[in-house]
């Protein structure tokens, strides 16, 4: 009987090339950060230059949210029909597109659609990304490398906003949409010559090329070719949502979009208000994309922290301690911080165990689902979560419109990573048994 290829992939140390394709993988979610950011680094340009108000920013700072809410579950679909790699180059193509188009813009409503355009393409990208990456990994190390794929994302906020800071000192707030479409095209080349498709999508689909392309991949990790496919396994679920809203999968998908809508709203309040606050502090907006840079260095820390602690500690205990304190870090954000220095200090703190739940929540996600639903899945909390969170630029803005100070603002956006981790264990029995 032909060896199952999954089996040696699970049983087999990573390779090089495995931990090539991670890294792949890392740069696209740095990509995606950048991106989703890029608004956040231009608003102050683009409030000056139009002259808008924080309600109408808050609303254009939701737009892409928007855009990823519908790309995450229509491309994390697409992605279990016709594979994550095709998938990947599709979405960045459409970044790419929504990213140049947006530099374009001469009004809101232009903005508003370049930027769901744009979220189109992000949202399909993590759905198809954080299945190809816990792929690729063998048993002992998928949790990590799902964390450390996720961790891409504070870190091309961390690049992304260094970049930004140059580019406003020289340029006005397009250069930093230029930027990323430029980048987003650069992907292309490297997707397609370093991230095949992955061996679980060609034993699920069992499609004309699928044993040529799974010898394939197992020359790259230095391992025997099979001369023929195992048998394939019955195969009871369909990819979509029907599959996920009924029997087992019910629970975890209903859980786990909950948790992800609730404390990406917090999570977004800060990423998305921290350059807008700093700049009505009366600082520039280079120092306001620093004080955005901190909380990121700070994610990236948090996420690299949880990922190294996967391999000892079960990731579920690990991401409710996290998104628990992220509550407490953002509702002291909103102390009114009286320098630059302290505002950095508490927005890296805050960036910390925000970051940290969020890739927890990815990890939980992929281990929770098989690969014949796991994009579906993906897409579908990541879709409805971050379709609901467009709601937190939006609600920030209307609460700072109406009068509400910073300090009170804060502690209400706080409270949806309470209610996420509130969430998560009361259903800690059928999203992380034993």
């Amino acid at each position: 009987m032909a060896t199952d290829p999954r089996q040696i992939i699970d049983a087999q140390p990573m390779s090089r090339f495995q931990w090539s394709v991670v890294a792949v993988m890392v740069g696209l979610l740095a990509l995606d950060g950048f991106d989703v950011l890029s608004i956040s680094f231009a608003s102050p340009g683009i409030a000056a230059d139009w002259g808008i108000d924080r309600g109408a920013l808050g609303i254009v700072l939701s737009m892409e949210l928007i855009g990823m809410s519908v790309g995450s579950i229509l491309f994390g679909r697409i992605a279990d029909v016709i594979g994550r790699r095709a998938t990947i180059l599709a979405c960045l193509l459409v970044m790419a597109t929504g990213m140049f188009g947006a530099s374009t813009s001469t009004g809101i409503y232009s903005l508003c659609g370049w930027r769901i355009a744009t979220g189109l393409g992000l949202g399909g990208m993590l759905a198809a990304v954080n299945a190809a990456t816990a792929e690729v990994a063998n048993a002992r190390y998928r949790s990590l490398c799902v964390v450390l794929m996720a961790a891409g994302y504070p870190l091309g906020n961390i690049v992304g906003g260094s970049i930004s800071a140059v580019l406003l000192a020289q340029y006005d707030w397009r250069a930093v949409f230029i930027f990323g479409s430029v980048v987003s095209l650069c992907f292309i080349p490297l997707v397609w010559l370093l991230a095949p498709e992955s061996i679980s999508f060609h034993m699920h689909k069992r499609g004309p090329g699928a044993l040529t392309g799974i010898n394939s991949v197992l020359r790259r990790m230095r391992q025997p070719e099979l001369d023929s496919l195992p048998p394939q396994e019955p195969e009871s679920h369909k990819p979509g949502i029907k599959s996920l809203l009924k029997g087992q999968f019910a629970v975890p998908t209903l859980v786990m979009t909950f948790v992800y809508f609730a404390h990406i709203m917090t999570f977004y309040f800060i990423l998305k208000w921290i350059p807008k606050i700093v700049v009505d502090m009366g600082f520039e907006p280079s120092a306001a994309a620093g004080v955005l840079v901190s909380a990121s260095i700070g994610g990236l820390l948090g996420s690299a922290l949880l990922g190294l602690l996967t391999i000892r500690t079960k990731v579920f205990w690990l991401t409710l301690i996290a998104i628990t304190l992220s509550a407490v870090a953002v509702a002291w954000f909103g102390q009114s911080q009286s320098d630059l220095a302290a505002l950095s200090t508490v927005a890296a703190v805050a960036g910390f165990f925000t970051n940290a739940g969020v890739v927890g929540i990815y990890a939980i996600v992929a281990s929770a689902f098989p690969t014949s639903v796991r994009a579906s899945a993906t897409g579908i909390v990541i879709g409805v979560g971050r379709g609901g969170s467009a709601l937190a630029p939006a609600l920030a803005g209307m609460l700072f419109a109406i009068g509400y100070a910073l300090d009170t603002v804060a502690l209400l956006m706080a409270l949806g990573s309470l209610m996420a981790a509130l969430a998560l264990l009361l259903a800690k029995r059928e999203i992380s048994p034993a």
